[in-house]
């Protein structure tokens, strides 16, 4: 398999975050917590997840790039909180100093990747992550603006859609070899697929717990159009993605705030490729492909549709009557 060694430290990295992270979230407490420039929560376990899937990257792949979405600045203005990120660092590299510490979470603030390049969002659905709900550790690998590997770690989502108790997922994909889930906690992998279902009646959407990262009024209107008549399926994060890729969802949609506004390319590469593999089609608004490599933004792309397959075509038609993307 291609990328086997990438593919093996990014399962390991994600399964360490993963476990840093539910550490904190079954101990959270408002300190742990702080305010960044836009409001957005900002936890101790995104630091600490960046940090240590930053230095497995850097000890295997010392001249690799990263384009990562936290920097230590935060860490130097407040010791308290730099002591918490330290201590959980050290859980898994015991003795590593703090400023090797803010070094690796520093480390993801690539610009020149020369075409390759990791991406991390160490924590993917904040706000869910405060809720106790579903949140993501999505690592990906990108070659000349096309992901070639993607993993998703997913700490409270069911590994079977009937069985909530039993959860801890984690997907994985690589370009041109399909996509895997496997227990976060260890256990035989199996590979997952879309639902490939075409009647809109037997479909449903995927969309976000909050209001302000979805307009689900919207989202009703293009359901309808397309002629899906189920309650949606809300959840956080990157797992959106996992549900279409393992089929509990057929269509996730990801509208653009405004014409001018881009995404950040860490909140889609992972789940981007684990759709893609499993069988699905990802575009913009338009039926574009998306473009990682751009820099940190999808600067070529208004909106993301995420789909099985089936229905993407007509999802696309509903899109182009209900949203104006101004052209």
């Amino acid at each position: 398999m291609p990328f086997q060694s990438e593919l093996q430290l990014a399962i390991d990295a994600v399964r360490k975050a993963s476990a840093l992270c539910k550490r904190v979230q079954e101990n959270l407490i408002d300190s742990d917590t702080v305010q960044k420039n836009d409001k957005s929560p900002v936890t101790i376990a995104d630091l600490g997840t960046q940090a240590v899937v930053n230095i497995a990257i850097r000890q295997q792949f010392p001249d690799a790039a990263m384009i990562g979405e936290e920097d230590s600045k935060v860490l130097r203005e407040n010791p308290g909180l730099s002591a918490k990120v330290v201590e959980l660092v050290r859980e898994i590299h015991p003795g590593i100093e703090e400023e090797a510490v803010f070094s690796a979470i520093d480390f993801g603030s690539a610009q020149d990747t020369g075409g390759r390049f990791w991406t991390l969002d160490p924590i993917d659905g904040t706000k869910g992550f405060l809720r106790g709900d579903q949140y993501a550790i999505a690592l990906a690998l990108v070659e000349e603006g096309q992901v070639v590997m993607g993993v998703l770690g997913c700490p409270n989502y069911p590994l079977e859609p009937d069985n909530p108790l039993n959860k801890g997922a984690l997907f994985y994909a690589v370009k041109g070899e399909g996509a895997c889930e496997l227990p976060l906690g260890g256990g035989a992998e199996r590979k997952i697929t879309t639902d490939g279902q075409a009647d809109p009646a037997q479909a449903r959407f995927c969309e976000s717990v909050e209001a302000a990262h979805a307009s689900h009024d919207t989202h009703a209107r293009i359901g309808e159009m397309v002629g899906i008549s189920a309650p949606p399926y809300r959840i956080d994060s990157q797992c959106k993605y996992a549900a279409v890729a393992r089929g509990d969802a057929s269509i996730y949609l990801r509208l653009p705030r405004n014409l001018v506004y881009r995404e950040k390319i860490w909140d889609h590469a992972a789940g981007v490729i684990v759709v893609a593999e499993a069988g699905g089609r990802i575009s913009d608004f338009s039926g574009n492909p998306l473009n990682f490599g751009r820099g940190s933004r999808l600067e070529d792309n208004v909106g993301i549709l995420v789909s099985n397959g089936p229905l993407h075509g007509k999802t696309l038609e509903a899109i182009e009557q209900v949203v104006d993307l101004g052209e």
